[in-house]
C-alpha cells in the first residue's frame, strides 16, 4: 500500500530516471546546430580531441553529451540516420551500465554506437555482443561507416575467422569485412561478436602455454544485443570445452539396439515437466535380460545404467526436428529459444553420443570437460555491463538479483497501434491448424503479408503442408534453410507475402513494409502456438508494428500443445467443457488468457531456479578458476615468479 502511494506521489523509478535524462537530451540537441556547421575533417577530429581530455583528468561522464552529438551528426552524413531523442535516451542508459528495454524497430543497433563510440574512446575495447553470427557480421558492417569516419578501429569475430571492418570506398561511405587474426580483432577499440565466441575465447586463452598467444585482453565494456535471450535463455548451458577420451564408442550401439524396441507406459514412462524418463519394473527386467545383466542397479552396472538412460532419454524426450536436426551425417542441436543451429555444440556425459546411436549415424568419441564457465560468471567480470533488449522487464528482478543489472524501459519514438487480438483456443491441434490455414488464406486474399511463428521445425514443415493444399504461396524459414535468411526476410513485408518461420525470425529481423501495405493495414502476425517464455512470444508479436506502423497479432492455441497440455489444461479444458465449446469452434475469454499467462509464469518460475541452482554450482567453481587462472595468467607474463612460488 505504502509503494503505491510512493509511486503516485514520486513517479517510479523508470519515471524518476526519464526524468533526469530530459535536460542531458536537450543540451545534446542544443549541440546539434554547431556540429552541423563542423566540416568532415574537423568531426573527424573531434575524437582526438575527447581523447586529450580524459588524459587530463576528465571522465567519460564529462564528455558525454558533445560525444553523443557528434556520433549522431556523423550518423547522418554516413548512414542517413539521425538518432531520435528516446535513442539519446537508450544511449545514455547503457553508458550508465543498464539494460535499455526498446520495444522492436525502435533501432537498437543505432542506438548502440553511442556508448560504444564513448567507451571506445579511451581504446580499452568495447565489444557488442549478439545473439548469432550473421547479426554481428552486418551490424559491424552497417554501423562501422560511423566508426571509422571517428578514427575508431573496428573488429568482427566469427567461429572460422576474425575480420577487420575497412573503407571499400570512403567517399560513399561504404565499408568491407577484410580477414585479421583473432587477436587483431580484440585489440580494435569496438568489437562485435557472439556470446559464444566470446566466451568460448576466454576458455581457450586459458589453455595456452604462451602468454603471447591470448587473443582477449582485460574485459572492460560490453552491450549484450538481446540481452534476455544471453543473460537469461542461454544461462542454463554452461560453455564447455572437452577433448576426446580413449573409450570405445560400441556399448552405444549395443545399448541403442535394446532401448530401441521398449514402448512407452509398458516398459517406461516420460516425466514431461523435467524433460526425463524412467524405466518400470517391467522394462528394467527387460534390459537386464536383453543385455545380460544380472541386476541394472547394482554398483558395477552403474556405466551401464548411464548409458541406458541417457538411450531412453534419446529416444523418449528428444525429437528430430524440434531438439535437433540430422545434416550430412552430424546430429546439430536446435537452439529452443532462436530456432537456429548451434554446430559445434554437442550434449554432455553421453547424450549427444545416444542421439548419433538413435539416428545411425556415426558416433563421435565420448569428450571430457577440460575447461567450463557459465555466461553468468564470464559476463559479470567486465568492468561494465550493459544491455538492450525489446523484452526485458518481465525479468527485472532476475537481472538486479544475478548481474546488479537495472531495466529502464524507453518510450517509443511513435506511439504503438497495432492490434493485438485475443488468443483462440481450439480442442485439438487439427482444429488449431485449420484455423491457422484459413486466417492465413484470408489475409492473403486482402493483400496483407504474414508472418507465421512456429516452435519448431517440424511444426514449420506441418503448415507449409497444408498452405500448399490451399494453393497459397509462401516461403519457409528455419534452421534448415537459414543460408536464405536475409533474403526471405527482405521479402516477408511485401504485398501479400506469407512467411512460415521458427523463433529465428523473433529476434534482430527488421521486416520493412510499404505504404500501399500500411494502408491495407500493415504486417499481420500469426503465433501457432505460446513458447515457454512469455519474452519469446513478445519478440514475435514485436516483428510488426515497428515505428508507429499499423499492423496486428493474434495467437492460436490447442489443448494438446504442449504448453497447456503440460502445465495448465485441466483448468482450461474444465472451463471448455463447462462452456459446450463443440468441435472446430474456439474459445475467447479473458479467464482463458490468465490460465495460459500462468502456465507460463510456473515454466519462466522452474527455468529460473535451474539457472540459479547451476550458478550457485559454478560459483564454487569461479572462485578456483579465478585463482588458477590468475596465477597461470602471471606466471605466462613472467610477473614475480619468485613470490608467487
Amino acid at each position: 500500500m505504502i509503494k503505491q502511494v510512493a509511486k503516485k506521489i514520486f513517479g517510479t523509478h523508470n519515471d524518476r530516471f526519464l526524468k533526469k535524462c530530459r535536460p542531458i537530451v536537450e543540451r545534446i540537441n542544443s549541440l546539434e546546430d554547431t556540429m552541423s556547421k563542423l566540416s568532415d575533417e574537423e568531426l573527424a577530429q573531434k575524437t582526438e580531441k575527447f581523447r586529450e581530455e580524459l588524459s587530463s583528468g576528465k571522465t567519460l561522464d564529462d564528455i558525454m553529451e558533445e560525444a553523443f552529438a557528434v556520433v549522431r551528426e556523423v550518423s547522418q552524413r554516413t548512414t542517413g540516420l539521425r538518432h531520435f531523442d528516446v535513442q539519446l535516451i537508450g544511449g545514455y542508459v547503457m553508458h550508465k551500465g543498464k539494460i535499455a528495454e526498446m520495444k522492436t524497430g525502435e533501432g537498437k543497433t543505432l542506438v548502440a554506437t553511442l556508448s560504444l563510440y564513448l567507451n571506445g574512446i579511451e581504446s580499452k575495447g568495447a565489444h557488442l555482443v549478439t545473439v548469432n553470427d550473421y547479426l554481428a557480421r552486418r551490424d559491424a558492417a552497417w554501423m562501422g561507416p560511423i566508426y571509422l569516419f571517428l578514427g575508431l578501429t573496428v573488429g568482427v569475430i566469427q567461429p572460422d575467422k576474425s575480420f577487420y571492418v575497412e573503407w571499400d570506398d570512403e567517399e560513399s561511405f561504404t565499408t568491407k569485412l577484410v580477414p585479421c587474426e583473432r587477436k587483431q580483432a580484440y585489440d580494435c577499440d569496438i568489437t562485435y561478436g557472439t556470446n559464444n565466441e566470446f566466451g568460448f575465447d576466454y576458455l581457450r586463452d586459458n589453455m595456452k602455454y604462451d602468454f603471447s598467444d591470448y587473443v582477449q585482453r582485460e574485459l572492460n565494456y560490453a552491450i549484450v544485443d538481446e540481452v534476455d535471450s544471453i543473460l537469461i535463455d542461454e544461462a542454463r548451458t554452461p560453455l564447455i570445452i572437452s577433448g576426446p577420451t580413449e573409450e570405445s564408442t560400441d556399448k552405444y550401439y549395443t545399448i541403442n539396439a535394446v532401448v530401441k524396441n521398449l514402448k512407452n507406459e509398458e516398459h517406461y514412462t516420460i516425466q514431461e515437466k523435467e524433460k526425463s524418463a524412467s524405466l518400470t519394473d517391467k522394462g528394467i527386467s527387460y534390459v537386464e535380460n536383453a543385455l545380460g545383466v544380472g541386476n541394472l542397479y547394482d554398483i558395477k552396472n552403474i556405466d551401464t545404467l548411464h548409458f541406458v538412460n541417457n538411450a531412453l532419454k534419446a529416444h523418449a524426450v528428444f525429437k528430430k526436428d524440434v531438439d535437433y536436426v540430422v545434416q550430412n551425417g552430424e546430429v546439430i542441436i536446435v537452439d529452443e529459444f532462436t530456432g537456429r543451429l548451434m554446430p559445434g555444440r554437442r550434449y554432455s556425459d553421453g547424450l549427444h553420443q545416444a542421439l548419433e546411436a538413435k539416428e545411425g549415424v556415426q558416433i563421435e568419441s565420448e569428450n571430457q570437460t577440460l575447461a567450463s564457465i557459465t555466461f553468468q560468471n564470464y559476463f559479470r567480470m567486465y568492468n561494465k555491463l550493459a544491455g538492450m533488449t525489446g523484452t526485458a522487464e518481465t525479468e527485472a528482478g532476475e537481472f538486479m538479483q544475478i548481474y546488479s543489472l537495472g531495466v529502464i524501459v524507453v518510450p517509443t519514438h511513435m506511439p504503438m497501434i497495432r492490434k493485438d487480438y485475443p488468443d483462440q483456443i481450439y480442442r485439438t491441434l487439427d482444429e488449431k491448424y485449420k484455423a491457422i490455414s484459413r486466417e492465413i488464406d484470408e489475409m492473403h486474399k486482402k493483400g496483407r503479408p504474414v508472418l507465421v511463428g512456429t516452435v519448431s521445425i517440424e511444426k514449420s514443415e506441418i503448415l507449409s503442408k497444408l498452405l500448399s493444399k490451399l494453393g497459397v504461396p509462401h516461403e519457409v524459414l528455419n534452421a534448415k534453410n537459414h543460408e536464405r535468411e536475409a533474403t526471405i526476410v527482405a521479402k516477408a513485408g511485401d504485398k501479400g507475402a506469407v512467411t512460415i518461420a521458427t523463433n529465428m525470425a523473433g529476434r534482430g529481423t527488421d521486416i520493412k513494409i510499404n505504404d500501399e501495405v500500411k494502408s491495407l493495414g500493415g504486417l499481420h502476425i500469426v503465433g501457432s502456438e505460446r513458447h515457454e517464455s512469455r519474452r519469446v512470444d513478445n519478440q514475435l508479436r514485436g516483428r510488426s508494428g515497428r515505428q508507429g506502423d499499423p499492423g496486428s497479432s493474434r495467437f492460436f492455441l490447442s489443448l494438446e500443445d504442449d504448453l497447456l497440455r503440460i502445465f495448465g489444461s485441466e483448468k482450461i479444458s474444465y472451463i471448455m467443457n463447462k462452456l459446450g465449446i463443440e468441435e472446430g469452434e474456439s474459445i475467447e475469454h479473458p479467464m482463458i488468457t490468465r490460465a495460459i499467462e500462468n502456465a507460463q509464469k510456473k515454466v519462466e518460475a522452474m527455468h529460473f531456479e535451474i539457472r540459479k541452482h547451476l550458478l550457485e554450482y559454478d560459483d564454487v567453481m569461479n572462485q578456483q578458476r579465478h585463482i588458477i587462472y590468475s596465477l597461470r595468467r602471471e606466471i605466462l607474463e613472467g610477473k614475480d615468479i619468485e613470490s608467487i612460488l
